[in-house]
């Protein structure tokens, strides 16, 4: 029996970085003026959920590298906040957003370089074992994950722009349209790619098979 809508909405959405980056929407909606330690605290909750969610709904799932540095980066963060002066909070609060997009932006080439681009774990999960070490498999994660990294790149900017230019934090563009526009972008992009690349492959292999 084909599974229900709720359950292929779930398994959806467990197989896409997005569930990885809900922590960083969390704490982008919420921190602000005297509510660091609240978009902090709401953040590391959210990625300790994810984690257990992810083992509770897929059992014997891997562990994802962005959802072991949503937890790491978030705790560390609680810990600042929790030594920090007030001076140190205020500086937090207004440059945060520069700070989780550069924190991403690390992460999405750090796995590159590590020969583990984060989107790769998703993937994984949607496709037989048979096709992980495939070239064009793992060149397609390559490039859906240097994406990523390139929309991490143009929030950082783009924040950074408003708060180191035009002084204005909550500038309608460049802190909320541009960075939002570069990762719903990036989102699509996860979902159109690998499909495209999947259609040339079985058209390929259609036209070997009639030669």
């Amino acid at each position: 029996m084909a599974d229900s809508g709720p359950e292929r909405w779930t398994a959806r959405v467990l197989d896409s970085p997005i569930l990885g980056l809900l922590p960083w929407i969390i704490f982008a909606v919420v921190v602000g003026p005297g509510r660091f330690e609240l978009g902090v605290a709401l953040a590391l909750a959210c990625a300790v959920a994810v984690v257990i969610a992810g083992r509770v709904w897929r059992p014997g799932s891997s562990w994802k590298l962005l959802e072991f540095c949503d937890v790491a980066f978030f705790a560390l963060l609680t810990l600042v906040g929790t030594l920090a002066s007030e001076g140190t909070l205020r500086w937090l609060e207004t440059y945060s957003g520069e700070i989780a997009n550069i924190a991403l932006l690390v992460i999405a080439f750090g796995s590159m370089a590590l020969r583990m681009p984060f989107t790769l774990q998703y993937a994984r999960e949607q496709v037989p074992r048979a096709q992980w070490e495939s070239p064009l498999f793992l060149r397609t994660n390559y490039i859906v994950t240097g994406v990523w990294g390139a929309a991490f790149l143009v929030a950082a900017i783009a924040g950074a722009y408003g708060d180191l230019v035009q002084h204005d934090p909550n500038n309608i563009w460049t802190g909320w349209i541009i960075q939002i526009a570069a990762i719903v972008a990036a989102l699509r992009f996860t979902r159109w790619y690998p499909a495209r690349v999947r259609a040339r492959a079985a058209a390929a292999n259609a036209g070997k098979q009639d030669d």
